[in-house]
């Protein structure tokens, strides 16, 4: 597996990234995670639409939490043209037991859990713990990457207006 240059800490502790780093500019690959009732999700699926990957380690803490919050309740002022899509190595059922009690109805969460196959194509595999670093990545409506954030501190929530800030300029 290749290792990923981006330096990033949890709980200030170095961590490894692998997987090809994602930079502004790169054509997006395309991926296939599974949704909350165990379907394919593709990011080709989203061809024609603004994508909002938005990247984080596991449902069951505080910060991704609201980080799935924050994305779902600024997704009811955008264009139906933007997708949002959670990203994590969560279990589906997980995942869907979260979205069911907090009403999260915007933000399409996924599983890398199966295959990694977002995890390593984008860089955002963390080696020691097999978790996702938290992050941001907007794919314009042509497959382009248009904003990359691996958040520097995992523990930390990403600059949701600088994504959300390109991904309105995009539409």
């Amino acid at each position: 597996m290749e290792k990923n240059n981006v330096e990033v800490t949890f709980k200030n502790n170095p961590v490894t990234l692998m997987g090809k780093e994602i930079k502004v500019g790169d054509k997006a690959p395309d991926f296939t995670v599974l949704g909350n009732a165990l379907n394919p999700v593709k990011l080709s699926d989203y061809k024609g639409k603004v994508v909002v990957l938005s990247v984080f380690p596991s449902i069951d803490t505080g910060v991704c939490a609201t980080q799935n919050r924050t994305f779902n309740k600024k997704a009811s002022e955008l264009s139906d043209d933007i997708a949002i899509i959670g990203i994590s190595v969560d279990l589906p059922f997980a995942l869907g037991r979260f979205c069911g009690a907090e009403g999260i109805d915007k933000v399409v969460t996924t599983s890398d859990h199966k295959d990694l196959d977002f995890s390593l194509k984008y860089g955002f595999l963390i080696e020691e713990l097999r978790l996702l670093a938290r992050g941001t990545v907007v794919v314009d409506k042509e497959g382009i990457v248009r904003h990359v954030e691996y958040v520097s501190e995992v523990t930390n929530e990403p600059d949701y207006d600088a994504a959300l800030s390109v991904a309105k300029e995009l539409v």
